[in-house]
């Protein structure tokens, strides 16, 4: 997909060593580290506040991971649209549900590497239920799942195992749940909806 805009070596430079530095100073601490997969669903939970993207950006130029991230087309008016996409941002038309899988997929195939950002609640309200198309995506195009978390009340970010999926939602999503909850308490709305 034309949509996925490289990212600027020299901005990996220099973003890396700043965001490790904005985010000390904000108190905050980072965890986790690069794989050698390169490619993977992240799943950022939870997806609470616009602040997410903002705390998602400077973990991953910390972790020196480039990433990218669906939006919602209507926010890439110009100029915005420019910086955006070159943050990494990605527009998806949501009044087409069932096409987006199959271009993320496609956009999977066609990259050497590619870590897209997925936040699974679909909102920032809270959810019963996760979204599926995270795992879909992952799963079809044979990239794991990547759990990442973001947690204000202690300031701690970062990142856990790559988790590769079976084919069995249920099991893969008990997986995915018990990395969270170890980290963050119960979450029950980590199940796919019945």
């Amino acid at each position: 997909m034309s949509d996925f805009v490289e990212h600027s070596s020299f901005l990996q430079k220099i973003s890396g060593p700043f965001a490790a530095w904005l985010l000390r100073r904000l108190g905050w601490t980072v965890v986790g580290r690069q794989f050698s997969c390169p490619k993977a669903v992240l799943t950022a939970v939870p997806h609470t506040t616009n602040w997410d993207l903002f705390y998602t950006l400077l973990g991953a130029w910390a972790l020196r991971i480039p990433i990218w991230f669906m939006m919602k087309k209507s926010h890439f008016w110009f100029p915005a649209g420019i910086l955006w996409k070159a943050l990494g941002g990605v527009p998806v038309d949501r009044t087409k549900p069932g096409g987006m899988v199959g271009q993320m997929v496609d956009a999977f195939s066609s990259r050497d590497r590619l870590y897209l950002v997925i936040p699974p609640e679909g909102t920032r309200k809270e959810v019963a239920y996760w979204k599926t198309g995270f795992y879909a995506i992952a799963h079809a195009a044979g990239v794991p799942v990547w759990p990442w978390f973001i947690d204000y009340s202690k300031k701690f970010f970062g990142c856990g195992e790559p988790i590769f999926t079976t084919g069995d939602m249920h099991a893969d999503f008990d997986r995915i749940r018990a990395f969270y909850e170890g980290i963050m308490g119960p979450m029950p709305s980590c199940r796919p909806k019945p």
